[in-house]
């Protein structure tokens, strides 16, 4: 800008002068268009120009001086990835905690291993190069050889002849010439292995010190910054930029199958850009071969690439952990198999065999879980602890299979001990549910060992019993028959295969395939006639099952016995107030709605909803669905309070099931159709 300024001023000035001249020589008393104003008013044209230009011609030089200055000595500074993306307000946030305290100021970047720590160190000495005089890049990894680094960069600043015991002090001390100065500690251990390495005391001053690490501890003797995974925007502008062809829409689902891991989404862009694979096909690669895929892909901008892939990235602390806390080895593989989702340590503790009795003690089982987070293995939050997909993918990709099968062996029976089993009865059922769902999804998704072949098909059924409870039978239909195809082939297990028809009859009805779930209630019933005692619970539920099924299918008088032995079972196994006997109340009120007999039915609706109102919170779905029904029969017998009601149960499906859920929408329309 002040290069072209003093341009435009040096031509003015030759224009002026110039016209000067000419009007001198031609005795002209009249100039064309703006240049008369130069010739009434030629002092006032010189003082304005003058000062421009001389402001112009001190300015280029300097700028050009900036601009040539040379960049200062480095010392094994990687080369600057020249497709880093984002992290700019982590990088401020660095410049801020160095610049905001007086001497040396150190700043340590933690987080899981692959989430792109070390680039932003080295995008962080590019970026800000031009504040220091004197920049250095030193292994950290092995503290050992951390001398060796400082007898190079000894020889780099002018000393000679230092020896490795000599070689920090001396490079300090040497930079007391170089002031401000950066030093950038790669992959450090804890502070405590460094300490030797470290500036201290009055050792040196107006420097900076950054420590890359995945490992927690420096919050005593640093800044912690703790670096997360790419948002989501951040992974898919990488992905779109880096490979052709690629589309928002394809990112967002390969950055979900990575975990916005940046080391992890920079190998996949290497993997396509290598073998030219359309980013369509390498998703598809990615979703059915998670643990080979992970081990694949050529990296670019990095120091060492070649070794650096997201399949080999914790391995040297799993190595470590195996000599030194072999337990903890045994929790990782553990939730290596489970979902990607935080992971309730009462999950272990409720089953210390599990560990061989390492939850059993307090503070064995604290170190335990303790070494997986402090070397960003795993985050650990109150109650849980929470591994990256990747990292369980790196951990089963070399799992022997023995120790695989033995530890889906273990997780399926500590998961059948951590589920609540009367998921009806139980008010808590829900909220434990909804946090053992994903792991229990991730531990029975493939064929079950023999050794646990029964507890898996447990664990199905009642899955599919909560999906039921929130109304989400789609996703229940394919976990129950999977249950009731491992019980048919296990013998002896007849009874357990009436549960898995009921469960899948019930599933059907609420699909609106009565004539699919019929059948199945009926071969349930039979079986468990055929191997229960008269009186079992098991029964009452195949009777009210097949009971609603009936009158929905328009057989109202084959219903009704059917309905009132279901509840004379229960009553006599429960009481008269147990949940399990308001769903039998509801059956047999719907025996008599479908009579068109209300007056009957309405009393026994409202015993239901006094026995759930009693026994689940408020907004239940259980006590919004009988508010509905109740609504519906009332409205028949002109009560006023039909609206109130079918409002509080629409209500409560729309807090619970969402806007958009079928149940709710049809609620909604009972409320519009009362008013």
């Amino acid at each position: 800008m002040w290069r072209t300024l003093a341009s435009a001023v040096a031509g003015l000035l030759v224009l002026f002068v110039g016209s000067l001249a000419f009007n001198a020589a031609s005795g002209q008393s009249r100039w064309p268009g703006p240049l008369d104003y130069v010739r009434v008013h030629p002092w006032v044209v010189l003082l304005i120009l003058i000062p421009i230009s001389l402001i112009g011609v001190w300015q280029v030089p300097r700028r050009d001086r900036a601009q040539d200055r040379l960049a200062p000595p480095a010392y094994r500074l990687p080369p600057r990835n020249t497709n880093f993306t984002g992290r700019d307000a982590t990088l401020r946030e660095v410049r801020q905690c160095l610049t905001s305290r007086n001497g040396v100021a150190m700043v340590a970047v933690q987080g899981l291993g692959g989430v792109g720590k070390t680039q932003l160190a080295i995008e962080y000495a590019y970026r800000y190069l031009s504040k220091y005089r004197f920049v250095a890049f030193v292994g950290a990894e092995d503290s050992d050889l951390v001398a060796s680094h400082f007898v190079s960069l000894a020889g780099q600043l002018g000393l000679t002849e230092v020896s490795s015991d000599q070689a920090i002090p001396r490079v300090y001390g040497k930079l007391l010439d170089h002031r401000p100065w950066l030093i950038i500690f790669d992959n450090g251990e804890k502070p405590g292995t460094l300490t030797h390495a470290l500036p201290s005391g009055g050792l040196a001053s107006n420097g900076h010190v950054i420590v890359t690490t995945r490992v927690s501890g420096w919050s005593g003797r640093a800044g912690v910054i703790d670096l997360d995974v790419f948002t989501r925007q951040e992974s898919v502008k990488l992905l779109v930029r880096r490979v052709p062809g690629m589309t928002e829409a394809v990112a967002d689902r390969i950055a979900e199958q990575l975990g916005d891991l940046p080391l992890a989404l920079e190998q996949a862009a290497g993997y396509m850009g290598y073998n030219h694979t359309a980013p369509e096909e390498y998703l598809t690669l990615l979703t059915s071969r998670l643990e080979e895929m992970i081990a694949r892909g050529e990296l670019t901008d990095r120091p060492e690439a070649e070794e650096v892939v997201v399949a080999s990235l914790w391995s040297l602390s799993v190595e470590r952990l195996n000599t030194d806390q072999p337990q903890a080895v045994r929790l990782l593989e553990l939730c290596a198999l489970l979902a990607p989702e935080p992971i309730p340590l009462d999950l272990f503790t409720g089953s210390p065999e599990t560990l061989n009795g390492a939850a059993a003690d307090p503070l064995v089982w604290d170190t335990t879980v303790g070494a997986l987070a402090g070397l960003g293995l795993a985050r650990r939050e109150n109650a849980s602890l929470v591994l990256h997909r990747l990292v369980q993918a790196a951990i089963r990709a070399p799992m022997p299979e023995e120790v695989r099968t033995d530890a889906r062996v273990q997780l399926c029976r500590a998961l059948l001990a951590a589920v609540p089993h009367d998921i009806h009865g139980d008010p808590d059922a829900r909220p434990r549910w909804q946090e053992l769902l994903p792991h229990v999804i991730a531990v029975t998704k493939d064929d079950p060992p023999a050794e646990c072949a029964a507890e898996t098909a447990v664990l199905l059924r009642l899955a599919s019993e909560f999906l039921i409870q929130i109304g989400d039978c789609s996703v229940a239909l394919p976990l129950c028959e999977r249950a009731l195809a491992i019980d048919e082939s296990i013998e002896g297990r007849d009874a357990e295969a009436g549960f898995d028809l009921i469960t899948l009859a019930q599933i059907h009805k609420d699909l609106n395939a009565p004539e699919t779930a019929r059948p199945l209630a009926e071969r349930a019933l039979r079986l468990h006639e055929s191997c229960l005692p008269a009186d079992s619970p098991a029964i009452a539920t195949d009777l009210a099952t097949l009971a609603r099924l009936l009158c929905i299918l328009g057989e109202h008088r084959a219903a009704q016995p059917l309905a009132e032995r279901a509840l004379q079972i229960d009553e006599t196994a429960y009481g008269p107030d147990d949940p399990f006997v308001s769903f039998d109340l509801i059956a047999l009120a719907n025996v008599h709605v479908d009579l068109g007999d209300y007056a009957t039915a309405a009393p026994l609706i409202s015993r239901a909803l006094q026995i759930r109102e009693a026994r689940y919170a408020p907004d239940h779905l259980y006590i919004g669905y009988v508010l509905l029904f109740k609504a519906r029969v009332v409205h028949r017998l002109n009560d006023p309070t039909a609206a109130d009601l079918a409002r509080r149960g629409a209500q409560i499906l729309h807090t619970r099931l969402g806007k958009t859920h079928p149940k709710t929408v049809d609620a909604f329309a009972l409320v519009n159709g009362l008013r």
